[in-house]
């Protein structure tokens, strides 16, 4: 047996409602319901609030199992348009149109006959722990290449001869290094 419920003149335009309808239908109304309690959409609000007036409608009217209640469908239809304005540049009018809907929940009494949703894709196999992965072995401390020995029997004169530090290149004096000369005469009376 099908049984309906309906908000008019809800204030948020058709197309977003749809958004969120397009999902819930035929999915069981415990389902559903939990399912517009996570949405991020702000009209899964007013679609969760039809659905559970529709379910209200089924157990008080026509005494059905609220277990067994399947959302059937939910329309969405456009409602009248509030049109309002705001003046723009150069003296113009910009309309703004606030869009209203109708929405219908009908669900329906299966018996027995509870759709899930279905399961998702299998994932890759993990491994049980991550403790149980062996950690990675330190890594070798880099070596230096090797030096000649220093023995007293191999000590030649470079290896004793201390390496003199490089002198830098004199700098060239240019004119803007030398200070200004005062080229201005004091006149005399």
């Amino acid at each position: 047996m099908e049984v309906q419920a309906e908000a008019k003149w809800v204030r948020t335009a058709p197309r977003k409602v749809r958004l969120v309808a397009m999902t819930l239908r035929g999915l069981p109304v415990a389902e559903a319901l939990s399912a517009c309690q996570f949405m991020t959409k702000g009209a899964a609000r007013d679609v969760a609030k039809v659905i559970r007036s529709a379910q209200a409608n089924a157990e008080n009217n026509f005494n059905l199992a609220k277990d067994d209640l399947v959302v059937k469908d939910i329309r969405v239809q456009a409602g009248p348009m509030l049109k309002r304005g705001r003046p723009r540049a150069m003296g113009r009018y910009f309309s703004i149109f606030k869009r209203t809907s109708h929405i219908t929940a009908v669900v329906e009494d299966r018996p027995g006959v509870v759709r899930r949703r279905p399961a998702p894709l299998p994932r890759a196999v993990q491994p049980a722990s991550r403790a149980a992965i062996p950690a990675a072995p330190p890594a070798a401390p880099v070596r230096k290449p090797a030096e000649e020995p220093t023995t007293s029997e191999g000590v030649t004169e470079e290896t004793t001869k201390k390496k003199a530090p490089k002198k830098a290149p004199a700098k060239a004096t240019s004119k803007k290094d030398e200070p200004k000369k005062d080229t201005k005469e004091k006149k005399s009376k």
